[in-house]
């Protein structure tokens, strides 16, 4: 997927999350309702620092989460994320199915107590 389409699911995540938080969160867990196209995804963590929402780490943390090169991504995205705006936190991460990282680019917002993202690879 390309910036531009990792971006506008975002927004269409976004839109989601404020119309029915857990309706939305379940749909992005297993990629329904058009919440998955090839290696695009949203992922949302909530107020504890835990995935409300990914198609495989849901319930882990995503505050802890740290890249391959060490980077604290999680931290970052917590951080960077803000209700109305959308910014970029970059990392190593593989592609689904891969094991070797590559660069990722998510696309980071807030809703409400959600924090919300949609990656693309680089």
């Amino acid at each position: 997927g390309t910036a531009d389409e990792a971006k506008a699911m975002l927004t269409k995540a976004a839109a989601a999350v404020k119309a029915d938080k857990a309706a939305a969160l379940a749909q992005f867990a297993k990629g329904e309702g058009g919440f998955k196209d090839r290696d695009l995804y949203p992922f949302c963590g909530g107020p504890d620092g835990n995935f409300t929402a990914h198609p495989t780490l849901t319930g882990k943390s995503l505050k802890d989460l740290k890249d391959k090169s060490g980077k604290a991504l999680g931290e970052e995205i917590y951080a960077t994320a803000k209700e109305g705006a959308v910014s970029e936190v970059s990392y190593m991460w593989p592609r689904p199915g891969q094991t070797d990282p590559v660069q990722k680019v998510s696309f980071v917002t807030k809703i409400g107590d959600q924090t919300c993202a949609v990656g693309y690879y680089k």
